[in-house]
């Protein structure tokens, strides 16, 4: 037979009271911080679930992020050669007005002055930049891609060799996923030596204009037009770049909200179920301490009288 001591009795109640405060301060904890898992051996199964929730989280911003800047450079390079095919239709229109014949030498010299001011015009949109970025210059985008000097006219003198860099800026917008999004300069405005490069046909075009000579003037209506039909190309390609990079920016809205309830699920605490335990533990708190009181009031003298 088992002798219970008082020394037992205390030591017992002690235990069982720190055990029930122990209990009601994680309910109470979990509380005050919403969490149910507020340190790994609360589940050490459910951590490993939240800290792959929140890695996934992570790189699911950055992607996020990505995609943003991928879609705000697509649609830059789409203004743009809007802009530029804006310039080169104003510059066919007046190619056209040129190439009819009645025209005097000092109607062609006034059209020769709106073409070089498409010309600069035209440099400038070569040479736009994004977030301090040239769009046209592939990964040497810090260097000016149109870099031409001042001719003897004062406008730009375009007849020197423009060779843009063919490296392609690549955006990472999912897992593995790489897009690249940039357009080259030559691509777009036509590399030294092609008839239909746009600079050197104006170079040509303005020649034309100051000789009167009305059969070189309108050679370059067909110019005009395969150069016009390669950027329109280019707007095409921009758009459906454009179009599967929205896409990607659904899949990632989708997947961040799919992560975030998994999330929840995971680390969230039952507020409802948590407020009843907390109450529940509360009162059996209470109940040790009332039965605590009356083991630990019983001294020798409660014996002897």
């Amino acid at each position: 037979m088992i002798r219970v001591t008082s020394n037992m009795m205390s030591s017992q109640l002690l235990l069982n009271l720190n055990r029930n405060a122990r209990t009601m301060n994680e309910t109470q904890l979990q509380l005050a911080s919403g969490r149910k898992i507020n340190k790994p051996s609360d589940d050490p199964v459910g951590i490993t679930y939240s800290l792959r929730y929140r890695a996934e989280l992570s790189s699911n911003e950055q992607y996020t992020k990505n995609v943003d800047s991928a879609l705000s450079w697509l649609d830059y390079n789409d203004t743009v050669l809007g802009q530029a095919g804006d310039v080169i239709q104003r510059l066919r229109d007046l190619t056209v007005q040129a190439s009819t014949g009645s025209n005097p030498q000092s109607a062609l010299d006034s059209i020769n002055e709106e073409v070089m001011q498409l010309k600069e015009q035209l440099v400038d949109i070569a040479n736009s930049k994004l977030n301090g970025k040239y769009i046209f210059n592939g990964e040497q985008y810090t260097t000016k891609p149109y870099d031409f000097a001042k001719g003897a006219d004062g406008t730009y003198d375009t007849s020197q060799e423009v060779i843009t860099d063919a490296g392609q800026i690549q955006y990472i917008v999912g897992e593995g996923v790489q897009m690249p999004i940039n357009l080259t300069g030559n691509s777009v405005f036509g590399n030294t030596g092609e008839s239909d490069n746009i600079f050197s046909l104006i170079n040509n075009l303005s020649s034309a204009l100051k000789a009167g000579n009305i059969t070189g003037i309108s050679s370059q209506l067909d110019k005009i037009d395969t150069r016009t039909e390669t950027i329109l190309s280019a707007r095409s390609e921009i758009g459906a770049k454009t179009n599967r990079v929205e896409l990607m920016q659904d899949r990632l809205s989708d997947l961040n909200i799919n992560l975030t309830d998994l999330q929840a699920k995971t680390e969230d605490a039952d507020y409802e179920g948590l407020i009843m335990q907390s109450k529940i533990q509360e009162n059996i708190y209470n109940a040790s301490l009332s039965v605590g009181a009356k083991i630990i009031s019983t001294t020798l003298v409660d014996f002897i009288r």
